[in-house]
């Protein structure tokens, strides 16, 4: 390692221990907090490395007058605290500097907010400052350790035989996936360069020209609307190889997850099975593609107990086409009223739903529902639900059903303590269909998720058979319930991939416009590949963040609307810039 010595500092603010006693020192850094005891006045001096306290005779007016935040050099002698002042907090607790001459380097103005403590700060503040606000250690601290993430993920790949490349940020738009942001060409009237929403066809291109293993951690960016897990950019590790199946494809992310975990979140329990869990099941028994393993709930279809039931309002319902899902809260029979009350009150005003049904199972079944069920249809939901437990019930259309399901399934776990935020449990999701209806094209098939993916099917089955049956060879990994991974086999066969287009309303005209230089690279002989990628934001903010906005490790976000306060961007710019590149602003109409 580089020396970090120079003619500011012999040590950092992070190393000086009992065995540097007696040692006469120079550091540099910023006034972290200033405590004045009269004869005696305190400098907790802040670098990147951490914090050292050092001491002043008091009386010193110019030095009592230096704002925190400047950036002082000082030179003293290195001490050992008394032993009731000793902080085994931080590892320089033991030893302070007694100074004997210092120096502002810079002053500080009047902070917008403080550096020291959590003061409770605007993100509009923060965001403005946020070079103030990286300095603060909860965020200093996510920024390195995402540092060391993203090079332990680097080492990793190496280790395993893939090669490292970088792909063009300047490329074409692709007419799938998100909403593209676009550059225009100053040389080239009226066109358009369009930012990667990922390098989904270059890595494709890669593997058809012999690199067989790629990776990469590729900024993306996706002019979409923002959430407290979504950024305009970020970061993925970027994975393809040839001459894999799925299995090959996953056994790196489960060579590679658990252990990025264990290393990063040693005090992790990181549960040792990754299943896997179909498209079809997750929907079914957590409401959601993205489920969370470590709540133990399940959901259970109930239609068929409901059916012919003297529960009108379900029984009618179901033969108008609406199934019902149970959702089980263990140990909660014990719950007063008010709790059965605000979780309706959740399921009208969260979840859009007329009601929620419930029987409460003590010594014997209790609640509307229960008086409109013969014993053996009881027995029945019982047995779902466990002893001394309460079973909620959704009734409406399938899809609805499902997602409202999932969502008080995670609400229940929440809230009856099921979940531990220091477990982690993986799992992968298979088997997604590979069309869904489009609404705006009269429930045409679409493409679901990626339409570079490769089908369950044969070229007569997708012909022959109902699109929405057909699956797709592609998985999401799934931690926590936050996707981290997305991921398949490629459609790298050329008639396969006019018939998959065609079927998603693309004639082979469009499909060799919009995706010419794959499509073209594909008649010249491609193996047979697949890939994944691993969001970097969300994976480092799982393990770090708590559950808080990716924002949290990123150095310098936009909010969420987008805005760059810091630099002040997106900004207006000159009429001659605008001219350049050959474009007129309209006015909103």
């Amino acid at each position: 390692m580089l020396s970090l010595k120079s003619k500011y500092r012999t040590h950092t603010c992070g190393e000086l221990t009992e065995k540097n006693v007696g040692e006469t020192v120079t550091l540099s850094g910023w006034v972290h907090r200033k405590r004045d005891h009269g004869s005696l006045l305190f400098v907790d001096l802040r670098d990147n490395y951490g914090i050292t306290q050092c001491v002043f005779d008091g009386g010193d007016e110019n030095l009592e007058k230096i704002r925190p935040e400047s950036v002082v050099k000082i030179t003293g002698k290195v001490v050992a605290r008394d032993s009731d002042a000793i902080n085994d907090k931080i590892p320089t607790g033991h030893i302070e500097i007694k100074s004997e001459s210092w120096e502002v380097l810079t002053n500080a103005d009047v902070l917008p907010f403080q550096v020291f403590g959590d003061e409770d700060t605007s993100e509009e503040l923060r965001y403005k400052y946020r070079f103030l606000d990286l300095r603060r250690e909860k965020l200093h601290h996510n920024i390195l350790m995402r540092n060391k993430m993203m090079k332990w993920l680097r080492d990793k790949m190496w280790d395993m035989g893939f090669s490292e490349f970088q792909t063009p940020l300047l490329t074409a738009d692709s007419p799938e996936g998100a909403r593209c942001f676009l550059v225009p060409s100053r040389l080239h009237h009226g066109k358009f360069y369009a930012l990667p929403q990922a390098p989904q066809m270059f890595k494709q291109l890669l593997q058809v020209s012999g690199f067989d293993r790629y990776f990469q951690i590729a900024p993306c960016f996706r002019d979409e609307d923002l959430r407290a897990d979504r950024l305009l950019e970020f970061y993925q590790l970027d994975i393809e190889m040839s001459f894999v199946d799925q299995g090959d494809i996953q056994a790196v992310g489960e060579k590679l997850m658990p252990e990025f975990v264990k290393t990063f979140a040693p005090d992790a329990n990181v549960y040792p099975e990754i299943p896997h869990i179909s498209f079809d099941d997750a929907m079914l028994k957590y409401g959601c593609d993205k489920p969370d393993l470590r709540n133990p709930i399940l959901i259970s279809d109930v239609t068929e107990i409901f059916r012919g039931s003297d529960f009108g309002i379900f029984a009618n319902a179901i033969e108008n086409g609406a199934v019902v899902r149970a959702v089980p809260a263990p140990k909660s029979s014990d719950k007063p009223r008010s709790w059965f009350d605000k979780l309706g009150d959740y399921a009208v005003k969260e979840l859009g739903l007329g009601g929620l049904g419930y029987i409460v199972f003590a010594e014997e079944a209790k609640g509307p529902v229960a008086k409109k069920l013969d014993s053996d249809r009881i027995a029945k939901l019982h047995e779902i639900a466990g002893d001394n437990s309460s079973l909620f019930f959704i009734c409406d259309e399938e899809e609805k059903a499902a997602k409202a399901a999932g969502k008080l399934r995670n609400k229940l776990g929440a809230d009856l303590g099921l979940v531990n935020p220091r477990d982690f449990a993986f799992c992968w999701v298979d088997n997604f269909p590979f069309f869904e209806p489009d609404e705006e094209r009269g429930g045409a098939p679409k493409f679901t998720h990626n339409p570079f993916s490769y089908p369950i099917a044969t070229l007569e089955e997708l012909s022959t058979k109902d699109p929405f049956s057909i699956k797709a060879a592609q998985f999401d990994m799934v931690l926590n319930g936050i996707e981290i991974c997305s991921g398949g086999l490629r459609n790298f066969n050329p008639e396969v991939m006019k018939k998959c287009f065609d079927i998603a309303g693309y004639p082979i005209e469009a499909v060799e416009q919009n995706f010419n230089a794959l499509y073209t690279a594909f008649q010249y002989g491609a193996p047979p590949h697949g890939g994944c990628a691993f969001g970097i934001e969300r994976l480092v903010s799982e393990i770090l963040g708590d559950g808080e906005s990716v924002r949290e490790i990123v150095a310098f976000p936009a909010n969420q609307r987008g805005q760059d306060l810091l630099m002040g961007s997106p900004n207006e710019v000159t009429e001659q810039q605008l001219r350049d590149v050959h474009i007129q602003v309209r006015k909103r109409g």
